[in-house]
């Protein structure tokens, strides 16, 4: 199976995309909600907690995880596959398989590097994922000539998740934070939270024609096809009945409501503890 991970609900515009190109597959959502937004909490705990959600989606028989959260991508990645991984899942036998973690915002990165002519790049994102300047420093190793313009959003997410996206207010708030970004004479636009290809349209709208602006789950979809062409180890593994199944660690029956609206089709979730 594969396995996809969020803090909360952001995640599922990936998983929705990543359903389109790759149905066959069978896959685990888990949304911590019990303990989100993780943008606000320190390295160490976000690393703690996205261990755990982790460690339960590979117990329950996920051989792939996607960590579908720009903070926990931004975070936590790296240091879980050089500690956790080589530790927990050495993959040294045959019944003792390797386990895999990929995470949302190196794809990103390259995609932006490689459409980006101007190399002018904007970055809008959670507080927490702006601070850790995870998106200036992966840009940079592909392209240290492009320049990075950020830009936090803190209250888009609330909103999103209110069920305000499509109200006056929220395009309000959203056009200002994006007002400084349009004087930067920008020719690509990263949407650097899992939330905001919900607003994807107005986001294109507000920007401009000559502002590529690409929907992340398509990215990380396309970049997961790839992957599990180049590694036949991994996709030998994955089940492929097409089973889907939706966890949450709080409010299920919110988890359903908002989860079915994100995917596009009616969702059941299913209560667990980390």
């Amino acid at each position: 199976m594969i396995g996809v991970f969020d803090s909360g609900f952001g995640g599922l515009t990936v998983l929705k995309e990543i359903l389109k190109k790759l149905p066959q597959y069978s896959y685990v959502y888990l949304g911590d909600n019990a303990r989100a937004p993780y943008g606000a909490r320190s390295q160490e705990v976000i690393y703690r907690y996205t261990k755990e959600a982790v460690d339960y989606l590979f117990k329950s028989g996920c051989q792939l995880v996607i960590l579908a959260c720009n903070t926990a991508s931004a975070e936590s990645l790296r240091r879980l596959q050089q500690e956790y991984l080589p530790q927990a899942y050495p993959g040294k036998s045959a019944t003792d398989p390797a386990r895999r973690i990929l995470g949302v915002v190196i794809p990103l990165a390259q995609e932006a590097a490689k459409l980006s002519k101007a190399k002018r790049v904007g970055v809008i994102g959670t507080e927490g994922t702006i601070a850790s300047g995870t998106y200036v420093r992966e840009i940079k190793k592909i392209d240290s000539q492009i320049k990075v313009f950020q830009q936090a959003c803190s209250l888009l997410v609330p909103l999103i998740e209110a069920g305000w996206q499509k109200r006056v207010e929220t395009k309000m708030i959203l056009k200002k934070y994006l007002r400084n970004l349009k004087s930067q004479q920008l020719d690509l636009l990263i949407l650097g939270c899992t939330h905001y290809p919900v607003l994807l349209k107005e986001v294109r709208r507000i920007m401009g024609k000559r502002v590529l602006v690409p929907n992340p789950g398509e990215v990380v979809a396309n970049r997961l096809v790839e992957y599990l062409k180049n590694h036949s180890e991994i996709e030998g593994q994955l089940e492929k009945t097409g089973g889907r199944c939706y966890l949450t660690t709080d409010q299920t029956e919110k988890f359903s409501i908002l989860g079915s609206f994100f995917l596009g089709h009616q969702i059941q979730a299913e209560k667990i503890v980390l």
